[in-house]
């Protein structure tokens, strides 16, 4: 019937084409609704530029860990997005890139990687998809907020454009990596429109540290491989790589969040440096008591207890900012320092240059389905949102659950209006 509600279009419109706005514009054009006619606008020239920045480590999407363990991932943010994860779970987000053609893997460390270890194929199966289901794409538009008809203000090529929606989805990222298109200039806008945000914070992001010239010329950019990094009683075990400020790398970033609130406490922080986490103190003593011979100290520490040059080096610079030299540590000295390399920490690294973002939109500010309690038809999904996880699968996985949650809630929204 022509006078039937459900006939009547259902505009929506998806601000931001990463995993985020591409996931929800998938999920909607899946529900094959012919009255929905979604719409995703970008500000970048291409979509999906992180998401692909993402892939060149082989794309970890997701991780396939025990539920619970997963989940305990998320910290304090564990609870508001369980019911992201019971939407999409792991498992789910392994079927979906198969469906796409790309099929995915179990790594040994327990992540989950396309077995063609690429971003690519699966972005632009993606964008085919929802293309084919009928998915508008608009790139070069910069969200400008709302008119005062409510409608949303574009700066386009074209100049300035406004757009009437019956739903919106924001999906415009954190404030990490600005180049590729999370800038955080949405801050402004929502705060303008009375919606809270918690400030954006660094996350998953290196920490500063005071090397010495000779050190920090001839080190950087080496890794520590097998170490572990200890922060009060919570010990990781990674790799880290030598900056030419500090470190980076998975160990440190799984320290990150706790370092960055400790040192907006004002905490001073100290992290221990174990280069031989395996080798016990007495292991270590043992091996380093044997006869050095015309050995230099380098030498027999590489050969004695398998120390690579960049952590050779490190233990020079814990002597030395002791007022000590290597050499004049005894065999007791030099194994407890091994495993004791003390890392006072300046500061972590600047928010652009961060691999994600913590604070955002609060869950306490949203509905079930991430609407915005002061905003009827508003969602909010992924970076966005106030919640921080550690590199290994966990950021895309938050990131492309929230995105169905909104798609359920923007259905939801059609069949409410629907029937009135």
């Amino acid at each position: 019937m022509v006078n039937d509600p459900a006939s009547r279009t259902f505009r929506v419109a998806i601000i931001g084409g990463g995993p985020a706005g591409l996931m929800t514009a998938d999920a909607l054009a899946r529900a094959a609704d012919p009255a929905i006619r979604v719409t995703v606008y970008d500000r970048m020239s291409s979509l999906g530029r992180k998401f692909l920045m993402a892939g060149r480590g082989g794309l970890n999407l997701t991780h396939s860990e025990p539920l619970p363990r997963f989940m305990s991932r998320y910290g304090v943010a564990a609870e508001p997005l369980a019911p992201a994860l019971a939407a999409l779970s792991p498992q789910d987000l392994r079927d979906w890139a198969d469906a796409l053609g790309e099929p995915t893997f179990v790594g040994s460390s327990g992540r989950v990687f396309p077995k063609s270890f690429k971003a690519s194929p699966l972005l632009r199966a993606w964008l085919r998809r929802v293309a084919a289901q009928g998915v508008t794409l608009h790139t070069r538009h910069r969200w400008d907020g709302w008119g005062d008809d409510g409608a949303l203000r574009f700066m386009t090529p074209e100049g300035p454009q406004t757009v009437a929606a019956d739903a919106t989805l924001l999906a415009l990222g954190g404030a990490s990596w600005p180049k590729l298109g999370a800038d955080g200039g949405w801050v402004d806008i929502l705060t303008a429109a009375g919606i809270p945000v918690t400030p954006l914070r660094p996350a998953n992001c290196g920490f500063l540290l005071e090397w010495s010239p000779r050190f920090r010329e001839r080190f950087h950019g080496q890794p520590l491989k097998r170490i572990a990094l200890t922060l009060g009683e919570r010990t990781v075990r990674g790799e880290a790589m030598v900056t030419r400020t500090g470190l980076e790398g998975g160990a440190v970033y799984a320290l990150s969040a706790a370092v960055r609130d400790a040192l907006g406490s004002a905490v001073p922080v100290t992290l221990s440096l174990a280069l031989r986490p395996d080798m016990t103190p007495d292991d270590l003593a043992a091996r380093l008591t044997r006869p050095r011979g015309k050995q230099s100290l380098a030498g027999f520490l590489r050969k004695a207890v398998q120390l690579a040059p960049p952590a050779i080096g490190l233990l020079h610079e814990a002597a030395l900012a002791h007022g000590r030299r290597l050499a004049d540590l005894t065999p007791a000295e030099l194994a407890a320092l091994i495993n004791r390399v003390p890392l006072p920490v300046n500061g972590v690294t600047a928010l652009d240059r961060a691999i994600s973002t913590a604070g955002g939109v609060p869950f306490a500010a949203l509905d079930a389905y991430l609407m915005v309690r002061n905003r009827p038809g508003l969602f909010v999904a992924g970076e966005m949102l106030d919640w921080e996880a550690p590199t290994g699968g966990y950021l895309l996985q938050a990131t492309m659950a929230t995105a169905v949650v909104a798609a359920n809630g923007i259905m939801i929204r059609k069949r409410d209006r629907d029937v009135t």
